[in-house]
């Protein structure tokens, strides 16, 4: 008989399942280099990225599961607009940027273990195949990922975590380092723009598919019990990994006496790691970036997989998963400096039009009382983020009208458009039922 709700035991699974999915290299670096940097300020800092790295992807996570999947979401835009929008955040999540991101990150990571004198390019070519082929293998079966991640690999990493964080707090800093970099303007802006980095929005707006396919093999099949699961598991998700970028961001504190130019949380982690556990804290952080980058590389597989084969049946999953992963097995060969050089300007042009769209999609039943809004201002963010991202990459420091919208300063140039774009939808749709009354 089908059960509408899953028991606690199951929904812890499902939560840490989607908190392994969620939590891969760019939530492990990114707080202690926000902690060193941010200093002082490390709390309004925290604030800002906390908005980003988690409560829009929660958001995200809740608005996908009331309108059904992104795509629906996104075709209150335009048909056309969802399937190149939808398209472009599993490309960009998947094999483009994400996915190869990876092994990269994690073969970083292992690159002070390897023997001496061993050609580094021959070494992650071989981890690289290596990494994709297990992740692959372990993706031909999405729906048995509550299994891998909830119970095996997700509480690993949560240990190893945990031990790493622990040891810090245990030895607080004497005193807090000044606050450089972004942070000495305006901290909560430079957070909530670091939070980017993480791309757990955009992946918010996909993951509802496995976590949805997880609970239906779990017995909960009513559309009512999908959103309340959904919503349950991420609401655990970010509750553990609020707790864990506290910490995290705490161990950049403490470094930061140490090492105060450090530009790299990898770095920092080691560091932290070393001075606590000795030379064990190297293979340690190690063994915590490869769980978490494998964890993500099987999720992003199986995410991409599953809506490509949706969206494309004649080829079916296993083909776009393999696909996927050659693809981003060659990519990831380039070099994790190549693709994060890469992602910053990608990310700014699909975050902001992600933002509006997940928060209309929590106030779907308004906005879709007057339709003409959601293309009006979702085509005035689009414009903005694109044009701005395009000059950051090609034409850095050239000058675009944009600049004078209020909010430039903060780098949220997209933000006044976006509510001239509403007025403009709603004017609209007054004036369209006006016409057919």
């Amino acid at each position: 008989m089908t059960s509408a709700k899953l028991t606690s035991r199951q929904s812890l699974f499902v939560g840490v399942t989607l908190f392994s999915m969620f939590f891969g290299a760019g939530n492990l670096i990114i707080p202690p280099l926000l902690g060193l940097q941010a200093g002082g300020a490390v709390v309004p800092a925290m604030i800002g990225f906390l908005i980003t790295g988690i409560g829009l992807p929660m958001l995200g996570i809740i608005a996908v599961g009331l309108a059904g999947t992104i795509r629906d979401l996104a075709s209150r835009v335009h048909p056309v607009f969802s399937s190149v929008f939808v398209a472009a955040i599993y490309l960009a999540i998947g094999p483009c940027l994400a996915i190869p991101r990876t092994s990269s990150t994690s073969f970083e990571m292992l690159q002070p273990l390897l023997p001496a004198g061993i050609s580094l390019e021959v070494a992650r070519f071989v981890f690289s195949v290596a990494f994709f082929a297990v992740a692959y293998l372990l993706a031909m079966h999405p729906s048995a990922l509550t299994k891998l991640l909830g119970r095996i690999t997700g509480p690993a990493l949560i240990v190893l975590i945990v031990a790493v964080v622990g040891a810090a707090l245990f030895n607080p800093v004497d005193a807090v380092r000044a606050t450089h970099g972004a942070y000495e303007g305006n901290a909560v802006m430079a957070g909530f723009q670091t939070g980017y980095q993480t791309m757990d929005l955009l992946a918010s707006l996909t993951f509802g598919i496995i976590i949805a396919t997880n609970i239906r093999e779990l017995g909960v099949t009513d559309d009512a019990g999908l959103t309340r699961e959904v919503s349950r598991a991420g609401v655990f998700a970010g509750l553990l990994m609020g707790l864990i970028y506290c910490g995290l961001a705490v161990v950049g504190l403490n470094v930061a006496p140490a090492m105060p130019d450090a530009t790299n949380g990898a770095a920092i982690l080691t560091a932290s790691a070393t001075l606590h556990f000795g030379s064990m804290g190297t293979v340690v952080v190690a063994a915590i970036f490869l769980l978490a980058c494998l964890n993500v590389c099987i999720g992003l597989i199986s995410c991409c997989g599953t809506y490509f084969a949706e969206a494309f049946p004649r080829v079916p999953y296993r083909m776009w998963a393999l696909g996927f992963a050659v693809f981003s097995c060659a990519v990831s060969n380039v070099g994790l400096d190549a693709i994060l050089a890469f992602s910053v300007p990608l990310l700014n042009a699909l975050y902001p039009v992600a933002i509006v769209i997940v928060l209309m999609g929590m106030m779907h039943k308004g906005c879709d009382l007057v339709p003409r809004v959601w293309p009006w201002v979702v085509g005035f963010t689009g414009v903005v983020s694109v044009a701005t991202a395009l000059r950051d990459a090609f034409f850095a420091g050239a000058w675009l009208p944009f600049d004078a919208m209020p909010f430039a300063d903060l780098g949220m140039n997209w933000v006044f458009p976006a509510l001239v774009g509403m007025v403009i939808g709603v004017a609209v749709s007054g004036i369209r039922s006006s016409a057919v009354e």
